[in-house]
């Protein structure tokens, strides 16, 4: 992997110095002051670390130059001092680079990912800072980046505007969209509601606009209603986008099929606008699931109803009686068995589900657990959904 790496960077004409050891700092100290090339054997890094100048450890510049003039010129030298000195002397900071790169503790990689090619920016002659000009600018570079994407047949899923005060300062802004777009317009508009939240400080003199997660689209006709991704782009496709981009994207979903039986495992949830997985299978009508499903059932009181499978005739939920009208089932529904021993499948697990309508209309989904069949362990049964 490194001889393959050597020659990527070499090709391009790009100078390096190359290690590879079990922590990044170790490989970060072997490739500054150490050999390069040096690969350091697992758990083997604290010998090739011991010669190394305190710098290594990429400490702070005015702490590295304090402790070599203390006369601690390498890496093994600080790690046989006593911790709880070293550490008063020259910080936390200090101790936990050391134990980084020795392995003794974890420590968090940030990334570099390559930049976005889809990106436009303004640059003013004076800094703004009045609401009006900030919401002109905003428009303004959004029908720049966009003019492009149409150019190029792309859209973007993901857009980032940033506004960069004279105190060298950016205050970022993001708004995603449900569907690939580049409509100006709507991006802008999206944008509107939280400019209120940037504060212009001494004034803004540069405005930066990103796209991020570019796909091709093709052109569509936006005044043919009777085609769906017209439809969709005209009314739901902007609806969503105005309730994402304010309730959030973790609020805003729809349920797709999942292939289980077990009711809380049959749907999962995606992105509103997302086509349907192709592996997936259409939910059965024969067998309708509620509207709402509740995350935990909900225990049942005073149930009534005939042995051994009979559906209730009279349940309590929540303190209030309701009287069954009408009823179908049972639906029996058994655990997952093939995810566990078959020895673990009993009586206990299986599920009698019945979807009822009370004297009001109301209509219920409840389940009954165990059977009628022991005195002493008589069934429970439980609230799981409301249909409509």
């Amino acid at each position: 992997m490194l001889a393959d790496f050597r020659a990527r960077l070499a090709a391009n004409g790009l100078p390096f110095r190359a290690a590879i050891a079990d922590t990044p700092g170790a490989a970060w100290a072997l490739a500054h002051y150490g050999q390069d090339g040096t690969v350091a054997p697992p758990d083997g890094q604290a010998p090739l670390l011991a010669p190394l100048p305190p710098a290594a450890l990429r400490l702070d510049p005015q702490a590295a130059a304090q402790i070599e003039r203390l006369g601690l010129r390498s890496i093994g030298q600080i790690a046989d001092l006593p911790r709880a000195p070293f550490g008063r002397r020259f910080g936390q900071a200090a101790l936990t680079r050391l134990d980084q790169a020795l392995g003794r503790s974890r420590e968090a990689l940030t990334f570099q990912r390559p930049a976005t090619p889809w990106f436009a920016r303004l640059a003013f002659a004076e800094p703004i800072s009045a609401p009006e000009d900030m919401a002109r600018v905003t428009a303004d570079v959004t029908a720049r980046l966009c003019a492009r994407l149409e150019s190029e047949g792309q859209g973007g899923r993901r857009f980032e505007i940033a506004f960069h005060r004279v105190d060298g300062k950016a205050l970022p802004l993001t708004i995603g969209l449900s569907l690939p777009g580049r409509d100006a317009v709507r991006i802008a508009k999206l944008f509107a509601p939280r400019l209120e939240t940037v504060d212009p400080g001494f004034g803004v003199e540069v405005v930066t606009l990103m796209a991020h997660d570019v796909e091709p689209i093709s052109g569509r006709q936006a005044r043919l209603g009777a085609r769906s991704d017209a439809a969709l782009e005209e009314g739901l496709a902007p609806l969503i986008d105005r309730l994402t981009n304010r309730l959030g994207v973790e609020r805003v979903w729809r349920d797709q099929p999942r292939e289980s039986h077990v009711p809380e495992l049959a749907a999962s949830r995606a992105r509103p606008l997302d086509a349907p997985a192709s592996q997936a299978r259409a939910w059965d009508p024969r067998t309708p699931r509620p509207l709402r499903l509740f995350r935990r059932p909900e225990p049942v009181e005073g149930v009534m109803a005939l042995t051994p499978d009979d559906p209730p005739t009279q349940f309590r939920w929540r303190g209030r009686l309701h009287r069954v009208r009408r009823a179908e089932g049972p639906e029996r529904i058994g655990e997952e068995w093939w995810k566990g021993g078959i020895e673990d499948v009993q009586v206990d697990h299986l599920r009698d589900y019945y979807r009822v309508e009370d004297e009001a209309g109301g209509r219920f989904w409840l389940f009954r657990v165990g059977l009628y069949a022991d005195p002493a362990a008589p069934p429970k049964w439980w609230m799981h959904g409301l249909f409509g």
